[in-house]
């Protein structure tokens, strides 16, 4: 056999040649914008996790494990983080200081995802637990008290009371005890949910008002009852009150209210109100900004398949947040042709955004040549999945390329500054590196 051959080009996923990526880069782009076993335009969900399941090996475990906490605190990405720290303990070798377990109980911050961990860790066979997992995974369980344990002690493969038994945490004290044995007796005091009380027949109307006005509806759901609480006549008042006193502190997407103002077009203002109230906090971007997005065919591509949200939605919904962030700002959209949008505000410009052309190719490198040429800015901004047709030159000024899909290769970055995911954490990276 021989070994002296010639180098394969790397090549994106319209034929494109780029750079080939060092292990832990290639694991930051695919990972911070992933869904996990979500499919998308040209990769298949399983495919994508098999890359991840590949590369982590390759990478340091101190690299991996910071990266599981980005993606679960900043991302705000749930089955991911797990995912990571699950191939981290296929290797427990090499991760010293008690890694696994301190990523393993800073990355579960939902009583579910205790036992989907566990659930995860089975996926190819039943097999004894790591001592670091067992570890990490008892020192999450104190986390929940009776609500958040009850809320998510569902009937599943892998059940709470399976974690209880597998790991055997240690109360820390006779109150969290005498919690865990009524977690394994099934005599946990029923949570006072939106599920439990429309599941038992209650009026929708009045349960809905009366969570409203307890405070006993998160944030998520929410955004995500709004067409609910409109067709069973929820007085508006107190919606739109919830949603802008949680708005601050809701660690909702950014996509997530576009999704929600898309369900209930008569509410869209307050949505857009509560939005702004979200994403607000960033600095501000001083001078110039010239802010490019990728309106192409490949991001239609839906970001879960139970759900009606594409790549593009998430992208207009960054770019609604740049927009507020911005002192002056010129904002353009790119498929086929480079078309500049109108800088309006809120939902108003994302609708602006996906309706500004056909979806159709991706000529990002020829949109930023006309650009260059054509506005003077002291920063770019480009959002995109970064599966060019022609190739990408280096930005005329300081250049920012947010990656929102998992592709395993983009562009060829040459000066470009880049960041993945679709949280506002990446427009909060631009404004501390401009400062």
């Amino acid at each position: 056999m021989r070994t002296n051959t010639a180098v394969k080009p790397v090549l994106n996923h319209e034929g494109l040649n780029v750079r080939h990526l060092p292990p832990i880069e290639e694991l930051k782009r695919t990972a911070l914008a992933c869904l996990l076993w979500e499919d998308n335009f040209y990769e298949s969900g399983e495919s994508v996790a098999e890359r991840i399941k590949k590369l982590v090996p390759l990478c340091a475990p101190e690299d991996v494990a910071n990266l599981a906490i980005e993606a679960r605190e900043k991302q705000r990405l749930r089955h991911l983080p797990l995912f990571l720290v699950r191939e981290l303990a296929r290797d427990s070798k090499r991760c010293h200081n008690g890694l696994i377990a301190t990523t393993l109980c800073r990355v579960i911050q939902r009583a579910d995802e205790l036992a989907e961990f566990l659930a995860m860790y089975w996926l190819d066979g039943k097999k004894p637990l790591a001592k670091q997992v067992k570890k990490g995974l008892a020192c999450a369980f104190g986390k929940f008290n009776e609500y958040a344990l009850a809320k998510y002690n569902r009937d599943a493969t892998v059940k709470l009371r399976d974690v209880l038994f597998m790991v055997h945490p240690k109360p820390k004290d006779k109150e969290q005890e005498d919690l865990w044995k009524r977690l394994v007796e099934g005599k946990l005091n029923t949570p006072d949910t939106w599920e439990v009380a429309l599941s038992g027949g209650a009026d929708k109307k009045q349960a809905f008002e009366r969570l409203l006005a307890e405070d006993k509806l998160g944030y998520l759901a929410l955004l995500r009852n709004l067409r609910n609480m409109q067709q069973a006549g929820v007085d508006p008042a107190l919606v739109f009150n919830a949603l802008h006193k949680g708005a601050a502190n809701s660690k909702a997407l950014p996509f997530r209210f576009i999704a929600a103002a898309r369900a209930v077009p008569a509410w869209e203002a307050e949505i857009d109100k509560a939005m702004q109230v979200a994403l607000a906090g960033v600095d501000k971007l001083p001078g110039s900004t010239a802010l490019l997005i990728d309106v192409s065919g490949s991001m239609k591509s839906p970001l879960s398949k139970n759900g009606d949200l594409s790549r593009l939605d998430a992208a207009a919904a960054l770019a609604i947040l740049v927009r507020g962030i911005c002192e002056n700002v010129r904002i353009f959209t790119f498929s086929n042709d480079l078309i500049e949008v109108a800088p309006r505000q809120g939902m108003a410009l994302a609708d602006a955004v996906i309706k500004s052309q056909e979806h159709g190719g991706t000529y990002l490198g020829r949109a930023l040549k006309t650009l260059n040429s054509t506005v003077n800015a002291d920063q770019l901004i480009v959002i995109t999945d970064e599966q060019s047709h022609d190739q990408v030159d280096s930005p005329t000024c300081k250049g920012y390329m947010i990656n929102v899909a998992t592709y395993k290769n983009g562009i060829d970055y040459g000066d470009w500054v880049k960041i993945s995911g679709f949280s506002e954490s990446v427009i909060n990276y631009i404004a501390a590196a401009e400062k």
